[in-house]
Order: structure tokens, then sequence, then C-alpha cells
């Protein structure tokens, strides 16, 4: 059986740990924007755990500003992987699709034997 009352209890402790209700509103506004962001998911998926690692009651420098601001962006310094070149690009495409052709073809031929 489920303790609720000892769930519930943890949840306040660890919102409590995190600075807050307000800091759990600053990081979900956050995280918030960082989903709706430009970037690819990899990027997003990287700011995301940034995000929380740091919870937005211990962000003193960034507590009055702007939440576009708030949001960790990607370094310039970073390297960064140049994109594929066409050769890599139809490499990769290959495979992908003769797989789906064995699917295709074993999907075809699966669904009469029953």
């Amino acid at each position: 059986m489920v303790d609720f009352k000892r769930l519930g209890d943890r949840a306040k402790d660890l919102v409590e740990k995190r600075g807050g209700t307000d800091a759990l509103k600053q990081d979900a506004a956050e995280l918030k924007e960082i989903a709706t962001g430009k970037g690819s998911l990899a990027e997003k998926a990287k700011a995301a755990a940034a995000a929380l690692k740091k919870p937005g009651g211990d962000e003193e420098s960034s507590a009055g500003a702007a939440p576009e601001s708030a949001a960790p962006k990607p370094s310039p310094a970073e390297p960064t992987e140049p994109p594929p070149t066409a050769e890599e690009r139809a490499a990769r495409k290959e495979p992908r699709a003769e797989r789906r052709k064995d699917r295709a073809e074993r999907h075809e031929g699966g669904g009469s034997a029953a």
C-alpha cells in the first residue's frame, strides 16, 4: 500500500531543498522556455539538465533577470560537430531504406499466416 502522507512529505522536503515554490516556478518557466526554444532535441536536453542542476532559488544573479536570459545557451566556445557531407548522409540512408524494406516484407508476409 502506498503511504501518501510520507510521499507528500518527501515532495515537500524536495521542494524546500530546491528553494521553495517560487524557485520551483522559476525552474518550470525556464524548462518551458528551453523546450519551446530553438535548437535540436539533444541541445535542449543538455540545457534542461544544466538548468535543473541549479535550483531556481540559488540563482541570485539572475533573480531579477528576464526568463530569456536565465536559460542556459550553448557556449560558442564548445566544439560543434560539422554537418554531414552528402556522401555521409547517403551512406546513413541506405541501411535505413533496406531495414524499411525488410520490415515491410515481413509485415506483408506475417499478416496472411494467421
